[in-house]
């Protein structure tokens, strides 16, 4: 049911969609869609909450009192939240308790502690007609901002959204994935027990063609923060364009994991298999193209290797499992005909490939070996659990193929030499580059990429940017200048 102007309120909607467990494939519960109404609702009372209401008036130390609030509420729900996760998404309970929610608190603490000093700037500037002159900035909410979560991490890719716009004083309205909106509407229950005020956060479940389109096209939105596909970013910056409204775009990733011939191989190989297997590989950064130095090319594919064979593929909820299910029935089509494809374009199957018998949305932990990187494998975003590995013969060769992709948001460079990590960082195109561990995740780092990987930066103090506007205001004063 959609939370909004401080209740729980379907209005007249009498659309509804399941929520389905990618486990076992059994409806885990069906939910009313916010409709356009509630859509037309949820923005003008949030509107009303920023222009006449009580979220306008409250200043920076309230709300950071109030996020700091929320991080105490979420952290001692975190095994609610995490179990609700592993029912939605099918991804084992230790990657939320472990990655997830500690994230979750720590963006929702760190951007409280924003609140109250988010500061303009004094700019000294010349006379004006032989009067002295005061001029400063200020920084304001941008105004309503619609936040659009993708389904493979709700809580902590919602986070990143919440928190910085809450901090600055903006109001937001979460539309959750559909495949995955149950962590949202128990994050509803928790700012309000927190202490915002109607019309500071909304929550509107339902699907993208209807509740997350009206949402997108609604004149009242100021800014839409959205993390997902190109080719639905795409109709997001579109809609966004008609009002010449913000937008921060996260979508997706093609992410390159260089392996050097210096680098510790076995702890690479650990590193390289989480890139590529944790969370089912439903993972924006996830290190699915994987660049191996050719002298140490076949002892790591031997050890990457042992690595997706030792993953225990299984329900979230049993002990020893470390691979849930995809999210649903398409996304396993999808992931099937992209190991097709590989098979077809002449890779090498190292392991996996498979679908198991029985219920469930499961897909084997799959690496292809000797690829190129014209490969479709290697070109298009898979967003499952399939790694591919191309051998490189110089560190120019590496950087070029790095380089040679239609994304960037992240890299990940496995080294023991400091020299060539950080030289190569600075010539890697991408967001983030990380070496010798993968996406160190910070909420007071920036996060975000550029090409198809999208537009704009989170977290940090660029999420505070992306948030407010900047105002000038020039003083022209009425004493004269001395002479």
């Amino acid at each position: 049911m959609p939370y909004f102007a401080g209740r729980w309120d379907s209005g007249r909607s009498t659309d509804t969609f399941d929520v389905i467990d990618p486990v076992t494939e059994r409806r885990l519960v069906t939910l009313t869609e916010a409709g356009p109404a509630e859509v037309d609702a949820a923005v003008s009372f949030a509107r009303s909450a920023l222009d006449d209401g009580e979220w306008g008036r409250t200043d920076g130390a309230a709300r950071g009192r109030m996020l700091n609030r929320l991080a105490d509420l979420i952290e001692e729900a975190t095994e609610l939240f995490a179990t609700l996760e592993s029912l939605d998404i099918g991804k084992p309970g230790f990657e939320p308790r472990a990655i997830d929610l500690p994230q979750v608190i720590q963006t929702f603490r760190y951007f409280a502690g924003w609140a109250d000093k988010v500061e303009g700037r004094s700019i000294p500037t010349p006379s004006y007609m032989g009067r002295p002159t005061h001029s400063y900035t200020v920084r304001e909410p941008v105004g309503v901002v619609a936040a659009i979560t993708p389904w493979n991490s709700p809580t902590m890719i919602g986070a990143w959204k919440i928190a910085p716009a809450l901090a600055v004083g903006c109001a937001v309205i979460l539309k959750p994935p559909e495949d995955a909106p149950l962590t949202s509407l128990l994050l509803a229950s928790l700012v309000e027990e927190a202490g915002f005020p109607a019309g500071a956060f909304s929550v509107l479940p339902g699907r993208g063609r209807g509740t997350g389109q009206a949402l997108i096209d609604h004149p009242g939105v100021d800014k839409i923060s959205f993390t997902g596909s190109p080719e639905t970013g795409y109709k997001v910056a579109v809609a966004a364009a008609k009002g010449f409204r913000r937008t921060t775009l996260e979508l997706g990733g093609k992410s390159p994991q260089i392996v050097y011939a210096d680098a510790d191989l076995e702890q690479a190989a650990q590193g390289v298999g989480i890139g590529i297997f944790a969370n089912q590989g439903e993972v924006c950064a996830a290190g699915s193209r994987i660049l191996v130095a050719r002298p140490v090319y076949e002892e790591f594919v031997e050890r990457l290797v042992g690595h997706a064979l030792n993953v225990k593929l299984g329900d979230p909820f049993d002990e020893g499992t470390t691979m849930g299910a995809l999210i649903n029935e398409g996304q396993v089509t999808r992931v099937s005909r992209y190991i097709d494809l590989g098979l077809k374009e002449g890779a090498s199957l190292l392991v996996g490939g498979r679908r198991p018998e029985g219920k469930g949305y499961f897909v084997e932990p799959t690496l292809f070996g000797d690829a190129s990187n014209s490969m479709t494998i290697a070109r298009q975003e898979i967003f499952g659990p399939v790694g591919t590995i191309i051998p490189f013969d110089s560190e120019q060769q590496a950087v070029a193929i790095a380089n040679d992709s239609d994304y960037a948001l992240a890299a990940t460079l496995w080294t023991s030499d400091v020299n060539r990590a950080h030289g190569v960082a600075r010539q890697v195109k991408a967001g983030a580059v990380a070496i010798n561990g993968w996406a160190p995740l910070n909420p007071r780092l920036p996060w975000g990429g550029f090409k198809l990987s999208g537009l704009g930066r989170e977290l940090g103090w660029s999420g505070i940017e992306a948030n407010t506007e900047e105002k000038t205001v020039t003083a022209v004063l009425s004493y004269p200048l001395p002479e």
